[in-house]
């Protein structure tokens, strides 16, 4: 395992390529995106292990055996990368260009700030289509605030488990730690739902999923408190509203960057939403708060630069004292 010291540095290149180059079209045309050959692991071992004949406790079993295989072989990958590239501020820098890879600042961004230019550029249908690239939700059944909603929400949540938890498992474990959050997030995504096909063998790599995320969670919510001031917002709102809201969400991480986000900008998020398998009749995020706007989509956008900026600043410091 790498110095401290050293996987600071990866961290810190790691975080400014990301921000200056994201994760160009041309290359990932050309070369295997690591999420993507992580998602056609998922793939391959749900349909191994993920039989439609067999019964609950079989498929739980099937899920729990998946996530232990994939991790193992993102640790033992992250390992041998490490293992690969030379010692010394060269390899540091390769191991940051490919640990760039696996985060979202600059691609998050771009993507809430394609909904907001939609509402400019083709209105309400324009920006429903928009947000149906970032969302799960039902876009037909979404108003200008609905739309609005979404998308705040999903800059607040994915600035979690997009930037903040990918960074803080490099700088924790380094290039090993890294591959295998990607491993289980991403397993998350693509099983760990409460459908039929998925409700037990995708159960182990949602928990997993919940685990990995507490801390990071927490320091997301955090880093947009001090960032509230950039977008006009409070920070005493900022933190009062995640204090009292966040365990008001279904998922024990997502309430805290959301309800943080909810109270900066004097908003109300989560609360009903309508999925392809029904509505979810949740409470809603600083439930006081007015309806959103696309004005508050680039609210959130300065909020969410902002927070990228103070998380670069204490990997500065960190990395001066390590």
């Amino acid at each position: 395992m790498l110095p401290w010291s050293d996987t600071l540095v990866i961290t810190l290149v790691a975080l400014a390529a990301d921000a200056v180059i994201g994760d160009p079209d041309w290359l990932w045309r050309r070369l295997a995106h690591p999420v993507a050959m992580i998602g056609r692991a998922i793939a391959a071992l749900d349909r191994a292990l993920n039989r439609e004949a067999w019964s609950p406790a079989r498929r739980k079993s099937g899920g729990v055996i998946a996530i232990l295989l994939l991790v193992l072989v993102a640790l033992f990958a992250g390992y041998a990368i490490e293992a690969i590239i030379p010692r010394g501020l060269a390899g540091n820098i390769a191991l940051g260009l490919f640990a760039s890879t696996l985060i979202a600042q600059k691609s998050l961004y771009q993507h809430v700030a394609r909904v907001h230019a939609a509402f400019d550029s083709g209105g309400l249908t324009a920006a429903r289509d928009a947000v149906s690239l970032i969302v799960g939700r039902d876009p037909n059944s979404l108003d200008e605030s609905g739309v609005s909603r979404a998308a705040i929400e999903s800059c607040a949540e994915n600035f979690s488990d997009g930037v903040v938890a990918p960074t803080f498992w490099l700088a924790t474990l380094g290039v090993p730690g890294l591959l295998a959050y990607k491993a289980i997030n991403t397993a998350d995504s693509m099983i760990g739902h409460r459908s039929d096909t998925y409700r037990d063998f995708g159960w182990a790599s949602a928990r997993l999923d919940d685990l990995v995320n507490l801390v990071p969670a927490r320091i997301a919510g955090l880093l947009l408190v001090l960032a509230a001031p950039l977008a006009r917002g409070s920070m005493a709102s900022a933190l009062r509203t995640m204090w009292r809201d966040a365990r008001n969400h279904r998922s024990p991480n997502a309430g805290w960057p959301e309800s943080a986000m909810a109270g900066a900008l004097g908003i109300k998020l989560a609360g009903p939403r309508r999925y392809a398998e029904g509505l979810v009749d949740d409470p809603y995020l600083n439930a006081n708060g007015r309806d959103a706007t696309p004005v508050d989509i680039r609210r959130a956008l300065r909020m969410l630069a902002a927070a990228c900026g103070i998380q670069f600043a204490i990997y500065i410091t960190l990395a001066c004292v390590a």
